[in-house]
């Protein structure tokens, strides 16, 4: 190995979903036990489509963490990066799954989550720097040490290669939009590519329309900017070249994990010279299909999977 394609740092934790679809929290009588965390799903995505790929984070020293460290390396992403944090324990994520369009979130990541205990005498910084895509969340920007460790490492890449923030932003995890917003505004400059939602990007750059927050990344540094819109599909602007690319049409089963597939497949578009059409359609596609699954990272597709649905049109 001459070194790694991804390195993704940021959240992981375990993904606790409901085997009874469709009934509250309150109502569920047993679970399933899946990997989680967006920068690690995303790793997990990109490693299914053949890429050397490492994850950079922490967990709890408890079963949960030994699940996670076992599950992140039976997936082929190198786990030499993750470390367990003694006093802290794994976090746990449980959701209500409510097809089509209803997925409530429960963050259990309290007093704090051992993934924002990355220090940055930790990291390898020569590793992060050659990698060719290096993938962070603005969740890792809340709160210290991690922050600190995150800009360590947008500073180590010094313009190399492709970096990418995914703005990710979770209410629970800041003190105010407007923190995350300070934060964002400032690792955006060290980024070549963002990624976002309508909402997530409002809250980084204060704009909702799509060209105009597309024109704001820009402006601040980045030269691919990536609005997910929901049913009108994903508008990708990269220099002049403006896209956007219609949603793929699927049964929706659990639409939590279908972004960080779409990362993956980004990631994997790419890394593979592919034009940002190209790109987009097939991570759009790899997303339709965790959205039809039940689980996350178990459900991230392979290249000939995406290629099928791309195909037949649908999921």
């Amino acid at each position: 190995m001459t070194g790694f394609e991804l390195i993704t740092m940021g959240r992981v934790g375990v993904d606790l979903y409901p085997e009874q679809i469709g009934l509250g929290l309150e109502d569920v009588t047993s679970f399933s036990k899946s990997l989680g965390g967006s920068a690690t799903n995303v790793a997990v995505a990109a490693s299914r489509l053949g890429h050397r790929v490492a994850a950079i984070t922490r967990t709890g020293h408890d079963p949960f963490g030994r699940f996670v460290s076992r599950a992140i390396a039976g997936f082929g992403v190198d786990d030499r990066y993750v470390s367990a944090v003694g006093h802290l324990p794994t976090p746990v994520t449980f959701c209500e799954i409510l097809p089509p369009d209803d997925f409530p979130i429960y963050f259990y990541r309290q007093p704090k989550a051992p993934d924002l205990e990355i220090n940055v005498d930790e990291l390898d910084l020569d590793a992060i720097r050659a990698a060719d895509v290096f993938w962070i969340t603005l969740t890792g920007l809340s709160q210290e040490p991690s922050r600190g460790a995150h800009f360590a490492a947008l500073e180590a890449r010094s313009g190399k290669g492709i970096t990418v923030l995914d703005l990710d932003y979770r209410a629970m995890f800041w003190d105010s939009p407007e923190h995350a917003r300070a934060e964002a505004q400032a690792a955006l400059s060290y980024v070549t590519a963002a990624v976002g939602n309508r909402e997530e990007c409002e809250v980084a750059v204060g704009e909702t329309e799509p060209l105009a927050v597309a024109k704001a990344l820009q402006a601040a540094g980045v030269e691919l900017a990536v609005v997910k819109q929901g049913p009108a599909g994903v508008l990708g602007v990269r220099g002049d070249e403006s896209v956007v690319v219609p949603p793929v049409p699927v049964d929706v089963i659990n639409g939590l994990g279908a972004g960080d597939a779409f990362g993956g497949a980004l990631v994997h578009g790419l890394l593979s010279d592919w034009d940002l059409e190209r790109t987009l359609h097939f991570a759009n596609a790899a997303g339709a299909i965790v959205a039809g699954e039940f689980l996350c990272a178990d459900a991230m597709p392979t290249e000939d999977q995406v290629d099928a649905v791309l195909a037949r049109g649908r999921v």
